[in-house]
């Protein structure tokens, strides 16, 4: 597999298709591996900038997906070549049928007990065979944390899926990853909303020209519109700077 990696904004990126990606988790998983993955979007990738906790966590991980059209296109203006957006969302659902195909062990991390038990109805219709060994809320006290990840471990799961926001989920992983015992730990931020129905995609064509921004905005205006002004504005600044100024990162 041709893995070059792409040094963006400080981050090495894995350059990897869909299929790629997909062959090395099921290679991770099959010899007993830990892996641990993240996507790269443009508001993380902003928000890793003053926040040195997230940005330690996405630099360790031993797999970092390009995730979001911002990144794309603005890897290829600064003159990179990367070969497709793996988006988290689409990981998942197709890790899913991995898991259902292969007999892998899943634990979901995240989201209300409502989310969580409307999405594992979702995916019992869907993948009536998933081998689901454990579930948890993403709402924990401190003193309950340790709790939490001895029963990750005692489960010993394939896959860990832990649907937690930035950058409480990132910095979860990197305090717990070597206690975690699992194969692959993904962190998919708002995928559990959207499987359980709370929240839906954008349409085919806004995500084909990556304006599912937008079509979040449209969903939760009160929330979003700041966030995306925001971080879509610095992130076009870093580009301009990056593209016109050659500022080193």
């Amino acid at each position: 597999m041709n893995n070059k990696k792409l040094n963006y904004f400080g981050f090495q990126m894995d350059n990897l298709s869909m299929d790629e990606t997909i062959d090395l988790i099921n290679f991770s998983i099959n010899n007993n591996n830990n892996i641990h993955h993240v996507v790269l979007n443009v508001a993380k990738l902003v928000n890793s900038r003053k926040n040195k906790l997230l940005s330690d966590s996405i630099k360790s991980a031993d797999l970092i997906n390009i995730d979001g059209s911002g990144i794309i296109y603005g890897m290829k203006l600064l003159g990179l070549e990367p070969k497709e957006k793996v988006a988290g969302i689409d990981l998942m659902y197709n890790l899913l049928f991995e898991a259902q195909k292969n007999n892998y062990s899943i634990y979901f991390l995240g989201a209300t007990d409502r989310v969580l038990k409307l999405m594992l109805f979702n995916f019992n219709n869907e993948f009536p065979n998933l081998n689901i060994v454990g579930f948890n809320n993403g709402y924990w006290l401190p003193d309950e944390e340790v709790n939490i990840v001895n029963d990750i471990s005692s489960k010993h799961p394939n896959i860990l899926f832990i649907g937690i926001s930035s950058p409480k989920k990132e910095i979860f992983i990197k305090e717990h990853k070597d206690n975690l015992r699992a194969n692959f730990i993904m962190g998919v931020g708002g995928s559990f909303d959207i499987y359980a129905g709370k929240t839906k995609r954008a349409p085919n064509l806004m995500k084909k020209y990556g304006m599912e921004w937008i079509y979040r905005i449209y969903q939760e205006p009160k929330r979003m519109w700041k966030r995306y002004l925001v971080t879509n504005t610095i992130y076009i600044l870093l580009i301009v700077k990056k593209y016109f100024l050659g500022m080193n990162e």
